[in-house]
């Protein structure tokens, strides 16, 4: 039986192309967007299934939810990829709402996703959440002058991915039913970044796909990069 793998943020960048590759993979996916326009052109192209939601909003989170259990009644993948940089300000200019924004977006919308869709995840064989982080939130590579972390400055972006990081390993921790883990997908040419990564889309992907295909029994509670684990 194929998996069922429920992708949020996926109508471009890299959840797009964590979406096509699953996709080929022979992956039944469900291309979650909150634009419907861009959604469904995103998911006819690679014949996925088009679920709308909006992480940042409850009623919306729920609605795909209850969507994904109408036709599919289970997933066996949780990628919470939707994420935003926020505000280009610089850390004086840098307001709470600002940061609230990219914090309720990025953090708290994997709170928000992740316990609306337990159910459905609690219905697979093995299931598995993948929370996509960023190397700027991790407190090694941003103080490692060697590497590119360490050159930029988002304070509300990498707060936000301290805190997705953190709750992978609490997650992981408070479900022994359900693995969790975490992936940094790299400096990837991308509209967050103005496509000044110096990854493909697809060398960004990898780690997510990685761990999207793993063996049931790779563990639980890991952060890794497409190079292997990584340490935060």
């Amino acid at each position: 039986m194929p998996k069922t793998t429920f992708i949020t943020g996926a109508n471009k960048g890299l959840g797009f192309e964590t979406a096509r590759r699953l996709t080929a993979l022979g992956h039944t996916v469900l291309l979650g967007a909150r634009d419907t326009d861009r959604g469904r052109r995103a998911a006819a192209e690679i014949g996925a299934r088009f679920v709308r939601i909006d992480v940042t909003d409850d009623a919306s989170v729920a609605a795909a939810a209850a969507d994904t259990a109408a036709h599919e009644g289970r997933i066996d993948v949780l990628i919470n990829n939707a994420g935003i940089t926020g505000s280009l300000v610089t850390a004086e200019e840098l307001t709470g709402a600002q940061a609230a924004l990219v914090l309720d977006t990025n953090a708290a919308g994997v709170v928000r996703v992740t316990t609306a869709f337990l159910p459905l995840l609690r219905a697979s064989a093995a299931p598995a959440v993948v929370n996509v982080t960023s190397g700027l939130g991790s407190v090694t590579l941003t103080h490692d002058p060697e590497r590119v972390e360490s050159t930029v400055i988002a304070p509300a972006y990498a707060a936000s991915k301290a805190a997705v990081t953190m709750l992978t390993t609490q997650y992981a921790k408070a479900f022994a039913d359900i693995r969790f883990n975490a992936v940094d997908p790299g400096h990837t040419a991308t509209d967050l970044n103005g496509h000044t990564g110096t990854q493909t889309v697809t060398e960004g992907t990898d780690a997510i796909v990685t761990l999207a295909t793993e063996d049931p029994d790779a563990g639980t509670g890991r952060i890794i990069d497409r190079y292997g684990p990584l340490t935060w």
